[in-house]
């Protein structure tokens, strides 16, 4: 089985910062095969060529080991779309969408190009959840329901006022899929619920903002059967990005 991290950052953020030789030297230690990575907070409403090309050059040199995420202001138009498509010719693998660092709210239809994008490209599309008012766990889920076809990760789903919201948000869409870092509840519904909700949890870090290795414990020792911890680790991640 390989273990995926569906999300972690690498570079200088607002409060924290981590390398990417730092990550990949986590990931060893706590046995991660994979990382999805993301451009630091700076470059997510700014500079996302910058943002972008920074990934793509941690990711060339991990020797597979990251992956990543494209991120683009959906203010741009159809400049931002055009930034996708660079960075999936550099070698992008998913968007990440961050309404309160961007700017823009779920249900105003800004992003609508980039997710039609990011869908024709067989993208999942991470967004950031659990900062009113424009970017919560069940306005994710209606804009989930609008793009049928493309995977929504709930991002911290919905950590850490909103979490609340987050199983009822996961029953209004099939296509969003739930963050296991920060709360409790995926995991638990994974057990609880593990024909259903288990194959739509998935495992991320988050790091810097949270701590790998009590993240990976929280999947590890929240009491799940064998395939459904295997989903969560990897194995429905897998399969969303063609690996």
């Amino acid at each position: 089985m390989t273990v995926i991290d569906g999300h972690a950052t690498v570079g200088r953020n607002r409060d924290v910062e981590l390398s990417a030789e730092a990550l990949v030297e986590s990931m060893d230690r706590l046995g991660i095969d994979v990382a999805l990575v993301s451009p630091p907070e700076p470059f997510l409403p700014l500079r996302n060529r910058e943002g972008n090309e920074l990934v793509a050059a941690a990711a060339a040199a991990s020797g597979g080991r990251l992956l990543q995420y494209a991120v683009a202001s959906p203010w741009l138009g159809e400049d931002a779309v055009e930034e996708l498509r660079r960075a999936r010719d550099g070698g992008a693998r998913a968007l990440k969408l961050d309404p309160a660092l961007q700017g823009f709210d779920l249900h105003d239809g800004l992003a609508g190009p980039l997710i039609e994008f990011a869908g024709a490209s067989g993208w999942p599309v991470y967004v950031r959840t659990g900062t009113p008012p424009h970017a919560l766990p069940l306005q994710l889920a209606w804009l989930a329901n609008r793009h049928p076809g493309t995977a929504f990760v709930m991002g911290k789903s919905g950590a850490t006022d909103f979490s609340a919201d987050g199983p009822t948000a996961l029953a209004s869409a099939p296509n969003l899929l739930a963050d296991s870092a920060h709360v409790e509840w995926p995991t638990r519904l994974a057990r609880l619920e593990p024909s259903t909700v288990g194959p739509r949890v998935v495992f991320t870090t988050d790091a810097p903002f949270a701590d790998p290795e009590l993240e990976l414990a929280r999947v590890l020792e929240a009491g799940l059967d064998g395939a459904v911890r295997d989903a969560v680790l990897g194995g429905t991640l897998a399969a969303r990005l063609g690996l």
